[in-house]
């Protein structure tokens, strides 16, 4: 088989009311804002250059949205486009109980057990995948998701976009992320130089090079994060 590698161009969602109001916000549905709408115009603007061989999104309306927006900007631009396949894999991490509710509090209900205060303690103390793992655990029903389930589900993502069999060497395919998870493939495929403070900003665009070929655990490349 040779290689076929697909620049995958990642743009986090606009911004949403919980996103302004720094509510927990994974498989819930909040609506977009004006700036919301407008982060998804400016995405669409400045990759309105691209043919984009392939379009996906999460099953959430703020992914929806901003997929739609995009690529009516691609098309006025006057390139062809492709079918938007929405589907629950590319969803953001499932924050389970804690699901709209107060970033902070429910940062420290997962991590106070653990003698860590916020979301950014957890982190440091303990890393990125003891946030998920805290976080199921603090969760009363333990609906939120664990590590290695985010994972076998984000990693169903790229199956499925790998599995296109329209897809060729080279080809743009535009996918609309989350905040969450793109810090989550940043912290996992990124080199040590990366700055992963802050997640990237609603309307931001993320590159990945994806080969196809090659185990999930070796076929990411970013390279940029966050633009």
């Amino acid at each position: 088989m040779g290689t076929l590698i697909l620049h995958l161009h990642l743009v986090r969602h606009g911004q949403t009311t919980f996103n302004k109001y720094n509510r927990l916000q994974g498989w819930c549905n909040a609506p977009l804002t004006a700036s919301g709408l407008a982060d998804a115009d400016r995405a669409g603007h400045k990759l309105k250059g691209y043919d984009f061989a392939a379009a996906y999104c999460s099953d959430t309306s703020r992914a929806e949205i901003t997929a739609k927006r995009i690529l009516d900007i691609n098309e006025a631009a006057g390139h062809a486009r492709p079918e938007l396949t929405a589907d629950m894999h590319f969803r953001e991490q499932c924050y389970g109980y804690f699901e709209g509710q107060d970033m902070s509090l429910a940062w420290t209900a997962a991590g106070g057990p653990h003698g860590a205060k916020d979301y950014n303690d957890i982190v440091a103390k303990f890393g990125l995948a003891a946030s998920r793992d805290f976080l199921k655990e603090a969760d009363p029903f333990h609906d939120a998701e664990s590590d290695e389930e985010y994972w076998t589900r984000v990693e169903g993502a790229f199956q499925l976009i790998a599995s296109n069999p329209n897809l060729k060497d080279g080809d743009d395919v535009l996918q609309i992320s989350h905040g969450n998870t793109l810090l989550s493939l940043g912290h996992r495929f990124g080199g040590p130089d990366l700055d992963l403070s802050e997640r990237p900003a609603n309307g931001s665009v993320t590159v990945l090079d994806f080969d196809t070929t090659k185990p999930f655990s070796q076929a990411v490349t970013i390279v940029s994060y966050g633009k």
